[in-house]
């Protein structure tokens, strides 16, 4: 049961990401903060790749496996580059951003890195 939510948890936020980074950037109200949209980026990709990580640990039972971390940021780089090449090519209000990529990337490597260190934690303290 706990596979199947956190598996739509994960298959909706990446619905929600999808669909915020296609729609026409005119009908998302304006913020005027230096940089917000790559805090933005970092933050989806921190939440999508933490999901994905939660879900794929729930299908790899070995719980010293990085399959599921690996796997998570994989998808999570290619989702990002690929959102952005949609971007470029079916948007007239949005463009391709290598530094958009970038912060995919850093909210990525923050979940993957963070996952790891408190699944670790969590190991080490029940010995």
């Amino acid at each position: 049961m706990l596979k199947q939510i956190v598996f739509w948890i994960a298959l909706l936020w990446t619905g929600v990401v999808l669909f915020l980074s296609l729609v026409q950037a005119d009908k998302i109200p304006a913020v005027n903060i230096q940089n917000l949209d790559k805090v933005v980026h970092a933050f989806f990709h921190f939440v999508f790749t933490s999901l994905w990580i939660l879900f794929f640990k729930t299908q790899i039972k070995d719980p010293d496996s990085y399959k599921p971390y690996v796997i998570s940021f994989l998808f999570s780089v290619l989702f990002g580059i690929t959102v952005e090449m949609l971007q470029g090519q079916y948007t007239t209000t949005r463009k391709e951003d290598a530094l958009d990529v970038l912060a995919n990337l850093v909210g990525a490597t923050l979940a993957v890195f963070s996952f790891i260190l408190y699944f670790k934690n969590k190991r080490l303290n029940k010995i």
